[in-house]
C-alpha cells in the first residue's frame, strides 16, 4: 500500500504514537482518540485553593487542555502530594506523559491510582494505552478489558485503545478491541470505519470494503461518513473520486485535518506537479492539516513528499523525519527519506533507510500472516 496512512485521530486528541498515542477518559469529559489526547480531558480539581500548589495544579490543567503536555508536566510534579485533589494531579500527570510520548512514566502512576481506590474506566483506559505505548500488549489488553467492564457502551474507549494497538501494528489485539466494541455498539460508524481501516492495512480489501460502506451509510454527510467514502475510493484505486469526496466535505464544512490530508495526498498521487493548480491545492490542504494537528503523521509525510517533488530538500526532510518519528513502523516515510537523503548527498543515511524499509515490510508481512491464521 503506497498511500500515506490515514488514521482515526478526529476523536482522539493528539495520537501519541502518530500516532503520538491516544488519550484517556476523565470523570469530567472524555478524551478524543490514533497518534491522541483531548486536552479538555484534564481532570479538574473541585477546589481552587489559593496555595502555590493548587495554583500549579490549575496551571497544569490549563496547559493540558491546550495540548501543551510537556509544559504541563513540571506543574503537576510540583503539585503532587501538596494539593487537596491528589487524583487530579496524578491522573493528569499520567495523561501528559502518555500524550507527550513518555508512556512508560505513566504506568506506575496509574497503577498507584488503581491500587489506591481509583480503579475506574478512566484509569484503566489510559493505563491500557500507556502499556501499549511501552511495548506491553498483553498488559494493555487486560487493562482494556477492565475498562470495558466499567463502561461497555463507551465508544471512545474502544476507539482510543484500538488506535493505540493499531498504531503499533498489534493487529490481533486491535481487532479484538474493535470486535468487542461492535458487539456492544453495532451501530457505531466510527467503529465500522476503524475495522475497515484495519482490514485495509492487512490487505484484505474484500473484507474492508463493506465495513467502510457501512460506516458511510451510518453517518452520511458527516466527517466520518465522508472519510469512510473517500477511503473506500482510495481502496478501489479511484484517486480522483477520493479527492472529489474530500472536496465535498470541505464544501459542507465538515472536513477536519484527516480529510485535508487525504485531499492533499490524493492530488499528489493523481499526478499533480509543481506549477499546476492541483499542486497548489494539495499544498494548501496539507499545510492546513499540519497547522490543525502537527502530530498527525499522514499530513507530515504527505507534505514532505510534496516538498520533495518541489526540490525543497531540507524542508522535506524535516517533515519526513517527524512523520517517521510519529509512525516508526510505517515504511512510507523511510522510503521517501532514503530518496531525500540521497539527493542531499547523505548516502549512508539513505542506505540505512532502505534497509529499514525491507525490515519493516518483512515484519508487517509476518504479523499479517499470523493474524490471518488466527482469525481463520
Amino acid at each position: 500500500m503506497n498511500r500515506t496512512e490515514i488514521t482515526l485521530e478526529a476523536w482522539r486528541g493528539a495520537l501519541i504514537a502518530s500516532l503520538v498515542l491516544a488519550g484517556s477518559l476523565c470523570h469530567v469529559t472524555f478524551a478524543q482518540k490514533r497518534q491522541t489526547l483531548d486536552p479538555s480531558a484534564a481532570e479538574q480539581s473541585p477546589q481552587q485553593a489559593p496555595s502555590q500548589a493548587e495554583g500549579e495544579l490549575q496551571t497544569g490543567i490549563a496547559l493540558t487542555r491546550s495540548g501543551r503536555f510537556a509544559e504541563a508536566i513540571p506543574h503537576f510534579l510540583v503539585a503532587r502530594g501538596r494539593v487537596s485533589e491528589e487524583y487530579a494531579a496524578d491522573f493528569n500527570l499520567a495523561l501528559c506523559y502518555v500524550g507527550g510520548g513518555e508512556p512508560q512514566k505513566a504506568v506506575p502512576i496509574l497503577i498507584g491510582l488503581r491500587n489506591g481506590g481509583h480503579e475506574n474506566a478512566s484509569v484503566e483506559n489510559l493505563l491500557s494505552q500507556a502499556y501499549e505505548g511501552s511495548g506491553e500488549p498483553i498488559e494493555a489488553f487486560e487493562a482494556f478489558q477492565k475498562a470495558a467492564a466499567f463502561t461497555p457502551k463507551d465508544e471512545k474507549l474502544y476507539l482510543l485503545v484500538a488506535a493505540a494497538f493499531l498504531e503499533k501494528e498489534e493487529y490481533s489485539e486491535g481487532l479484538k478491541v474493535v470486535d468487542a466494541g461492535l458487539q456492544n455498539l453495532p451501530g457505531s460508524a466510527k467503529l465500522h470505519y476503524e475495522l475497515g481501516y484495519a482490514l485495509w492495512q492487512l490487505e484484505e480489501p474484500s473484507l474492508a470494503k463493506p465495513e467502510l460502506e457501512r460506516a458511510a451509510a451510518l453517518a452520511p454527510r458527516s466527517g466520518i461518513g465522508y472519510l469512510a467514502a473517500a477511503q473506500e475510493s482510495f481502496l478501489l484505486g479511484n484517486i480522483s473520486q477520493a479527492a472529489q469526496i474530500a472536496r465535498a466535505a470541505i464544501h459542507e464544512g465538515v472536513a477536519d485535518y484527516q480529510l485535508l490530508a487525504l485531499l492533499g495526498d490524493a492530488l499528489i498521487q493523481a499526478g499533480a506537479s509543481p506549477g499546476q493548480p492541483e499542486f497548489s491545492e494539495a499544498q494548501d490542504a496539507l499545510q492546513k492539516s499540519v497547522a490543525a494537528h502537527a502530530n498527525f503523521a499522514s499530513s507530515q509525510i504527505a507534505l514532505g513528499r510534496l516538498l520533495l517533488q518541489e526540490g525543497k530538500l531540507d524542508a522535506a526532510i524535516e517533515h519526513l523525519e517527524l512523520g517517521h518519528r510519529l509512525v516508526p513502523q510505517n515504511p512510507a516515510p523511510c522510503l521517501l527519506l532514503a530518496t531525500a537523503y540521497r539527493k542531499r548527498g547523505r548516502i549512508d543515511e539513505a542506505q540505512a533507510m532502505v534497509a529499514l524499509v525491507v525490515k519493516l515490510n518483512e515484519e508487517k508481512a509476518q504479523k499479517r500472516r499470523a493474524l490471518l491464521d488466527e482469525r481463520r
